[in-house]
């Protein structure tokens, strides 16, 4: 935690602020250990508070690492015990709500709101984190070869999400909570494959479906994120070819994740190879993303970004087709930039046809 706490009051410092007040659990949960409801204060000589309603005292005593923590009542019981706290201080927060900034600003007119020190100090993982994320993504691996033995013609979308989620329950690992989908998986056959994020619906899988897998779960906080597409039956020659041009476009991604690189740099190296195909108008996402206690964090790889990648960051490699109304294909891993990059998923890329 103190390296951490370093490396956060380092981005503090950046933008003018000695203090840092964090509402958003993931950002709790990086400074103090405890994910829950409350507010995490870490002062410039590393001293950090937890202010929690009575309800949440004990898990955070029992979660947090080198934290003092205070008891208070519920609304505006803990913005009144915050206050207290950050008189004559510099102050950036994470707080997402207008209401409760504008409560701030009464009391510390200059107190900044920007997510930007905590999501630059979560860029680099450390070690601990690259453990549980490797971890993570075995198990979306296991999960694979789960889809595997239930994938067959008639079998629903939602019955396959059904199994996936039971055996990864079991595995502890949960749903990322992501507000943009209705669903904990993205399971898409046939056309609805067509579309990256769709939506899980009760289509029964048929035979030429190619079927678009994405895994994006949470396992002791942290999200490992990983895409396959399996095929069933009789696939047809142009779904074969797409198949073998987003692997290609994928595997020349991950040989440019390097250290001290750009992040477009391995975009580029996705996008080009699909571009010279013939097929670059249908590859209509970024080719990636960071990772960690959110689906999608810093950095971006896309074809915009200025980030030159770090050893450790976690990061995604996910090229894709997508043609309408009738298939989609993508492909992602999950990797650790290293100067040999760490890819944390070992399930196959072949096309597996059942």
């Amino acid at each position: 935690m103190k390296v951490r706490r370093k490396a956060l009051l380092h981005y503090a410092q950046k933008i003018g602020c000695d203090t840092l007040v964090c509402f958003e659990p993931e950002n709790l949960f990086y400074l103090t250990g405890f994910w829950g409801e409350a507010i995490g204060v870490l002062e410039k000589n590393g001293n950090t508070t937890i202010i929690a309603p009575e309800l949440e005292v004990g898990r955070a005593k029992d979660d947090a690492t080198d934290c003092t923590v205070i008891t208070s009542e519920r609304g505006v019981g803990l913005l009144s015990s915050l206050v207290k706290m950050l008189k004559g201080k510099k102050v950036c927060t994470d707080c997402q709500s207008y209401g409760t900034m504008e409560a701030l600003k009464k009391s510390i007119p200059t107190i900044k709101h920007s997510t930007d020190p905590f999501y630059r100090a979560r860029e680099v993982k450390d070690d601990s984190e690259i453990k549980i994320l490797r971890k993570a993504s075995k198990n979306l691996d296991d999960m694979y070869e789960l889809c595997t033995k239930q994938i067959a013609k008639g079998v629903r979308e939602s019955e396959l999400q059904s199994k996936l989620m039971a055996f990864a329950m079991e595995q502890d690992m949960f749903s990322t909570g992501y507000r943009s989908t209705l669903n904990p998986l993205i399971i898409a056959g046939g056309p609805n494959g067509a579309l990256p994020h769709a939506q899980v619906t009760n289509r029964k899988f048929a035979s030429g479906d190619l079927i678009v897998v994405d895994l994006t779960l949470r396992y002791k906080g942290y999200v490992s994120d990983a895409t396959r597409t399996f095929g069933l039956g009789k696939i047809s020659e142009q779904a074969k070819q797409v198949y073998e041009i987003v692997k290609e476009s994928q595997k020349l991604g991950l040989a440019a994740v390097k250290p001290n690189v750009s992040c477009k740099s391995v975009d580029d190296a996705c996008r080009d190879y699909i571009n010279k195909t013939g097929y670059g108008k249908y590859f209509i996402h970024s080719t990636g993303h960071g990772i960690g206690l959110e689906v999608h964090e810093f950095p971006t790889i896309s074809q915009r970004s200025e980030t030159i990648l770090q050893k450790n960051m976690a990061i995604t490699v996910e090229p894709g087709i997508y043609i309408p109304n009738k298939f989609g294909v993508r492909i992602e891993d999950s990797v650790i930039v290293q100067q040999k990059p760490i890819n944390m998923h070992k399930f196959t890329k072949d096309l597996i046809i059942l």
